[in-house]
């Protein structure tokens, strides 16, 4: 595969991650309402998912009895979402220059592989039911590979590279 086809993979798995932060970065802000449309929609399936059909419902009473009473608690969440949409701009780093910025990658990598034990640790700590731990695991799980694939790609072209330059000053010295 040549560097250019590699390049295009790198820029085409990054921009599922990129996309995937800010998505969760956007909808991190309005939470209730998204909360409450959720439960509209699971409201008819309770008899099927009854736990999780609870879990929604005991999420937006907190949501709204919190922004009622503490709405200074929710000003995390909105500091939750920031986070996202400034990771998702530090992605335009590897964007541009993949083999400059793979360190953005590998910090990507790091982060997912962080949510797991966060997730297993602090879940239960917070009385998380275990099939939202697994929606929380599904990020780590969501995010690694595309990540992982560019990460790939962005080493072949530094090699390829690598090859290149040797290639020209060998031929330099002749």
């Amino acid at each position: 595969m040549d560097v250019e086809e590699r390049l295009r993979r790198v820029r085409r798995w990054l921009w599922v991650v990129v996309v995937g932060l800010f998505l969760s970065g956007v909808t991190a802000f309005p939470l209730e309402l998204e909360v409450r449309w959720l439960l509209r929609v699971l409201d008819p399936l309770a008899g099927q998912f009854p736990a999780l059909v609870a879990w929604i419902e005991r999420v937006h009473t907190g949501l709204v009895e919190t922004g009622d009473r503490y709405p200074f608690m929710l000003y995390g969440t909105d500091w939750l979402a920031f986070a996202h949409l400034v990771l998702a701009v530090a992605f335009w780093g590897p964007l541009r220059d993949p083999v400059r910025n793979v360190w953005v990658v590998q910090l990507g990598m790091i982060a997912c592989a962080g949510i797991v034990p966060l997730a297993l640790i602090c879940g239960p700590v917070r009385d998380i039911p275990w099939f939202w731990t697994l929606v929380d695991l599904s990020f780590a799980v969501g995010a690694f590979p595309p990540l992982w694939f560019a990460y790939r790609h962005i080493r072949a072209v530094e090699a390829a590279d690598r090859l290149a330059s040797a290639q020209v000053s060998a031929a330099g010295t002749r």
